[in-house]
């Protein structure tokens, strides 16, 4: 799931600038389930809690999904988020405890991570735009293959894939969508976008591509009467495009928070050796 990081270039690592005294501070936002509802209760009765307008951190009760919710909800403000596992994978989530959440917190590590922006050309003309933390994704509508021609900074690099879909996602994301349809897992500081097709038909053997950072990615339908197809960018659905442009945009950041001894790049780093 979820980019690039820190400043102009990459980075991560680095711990937030939060004030030494925490309690009150903390916005505690759950899962719409028992198990993260109730540890909310829990730890609003051993922290206190803030609203989500006036915190300097929140903590994030849920799994991965929720985990892109909130940042979502907070895109263009780089609320520090940390996150606790109440769901089921956890990749972008910290090991749940109840105790010394503070102390945990004073000592958290950061990563920022830059969404891609989506432009989605309709076929009725309207443009739509959208931001995604994991991907964009291209995928058929019907049972006919998609056609889709890739131009990467306004050369054409491909003249036409035959697929069931491409996605293009950030390096976060990387372990997500892109990594079940067998595409590279980018570690974070890479300043690298993987490209990766999705079910290729032809070109048969081509496996995808790396991309920088700064790219500027275009897909255009073809044949699109015959052969629809709809961009997805995390939630965001645009059906029966003619185009898509993706790039990243480093001009929204967030920020993720984690223990010292789980954060992201090492999850990533170590995911790429999970049998």
């Amino acid at each position: 799931m979820t980019a690039a990081l820190l400043g102009q270039s990459a980075g991560f690592g680095d711990t937030p600038d939060l004030p030494p005294d925490l309690r009150g501070r903390v916005a505690f936002l759950a899962a719409p389930t028992d198990v993260a509802e109730n540890a909310r209760a829990r730890f609003v009765a051993l922290y206190g809690d803030a609203a989500p307008d006036t915190a300097v951190v929140v903590v994030a009760l849920g799994g991965d999904g929720f985990m892109l919710e909130v940042q979502h909800r907070f895109l263009g403000r780089n609320m520090p988020v940390y996150g606790m596992n109440c769901g089921s994978v956890g990749f972008l989530m910290n090991d749940f405890h109840e105790h010394d959440l503070l102390a945990r917190l004073s000592v958290a590590q950061a990563a920022v991570l830059h969404p891609l922006r989506m432009r989605a050309l309709g076929a009725d003309g309207a443009l739509h735009e959208a931001l995604a933390i994991n991907d964009v994704n291209l995928l058929r509508e019907t049972r006919q293959a998609a056609k889709i021609r890739i131009l990467v900074d306004g050369k054409e690099r491909l003249p036409e894939l035959i697929c069931d879909g491409i996605l293009i996602s950030t390096p976060a994301g990387s372990t997500a969508y892109n990594l079940s349809a067998h595409g590279p897992i980018v570690p974070l500081g890479a300043n690298l976008l993987p490209m990766t097709p999705i079910s290729a038909f032809r070109p048969r053997r081509w496996r995808g591509a790396l991309l920088p950072s700064d790219a500027s990615v275009t897909f255009q339908v073809l044949e699109p009467a015959k052969r629809p197809v709809a961009a997805v960018a995390d939630y965001v659905e645009v059906r029966d495009i003619r185009s898509v442009e993706v790039r990243e945009d480093r001009s929204l950041r967030l920020t993720l928070l984690f223990d010292p001894d789980h954060s992201l790049s090492e999850r990533i780093i170590a995911e790429q050796f999970t049998a």
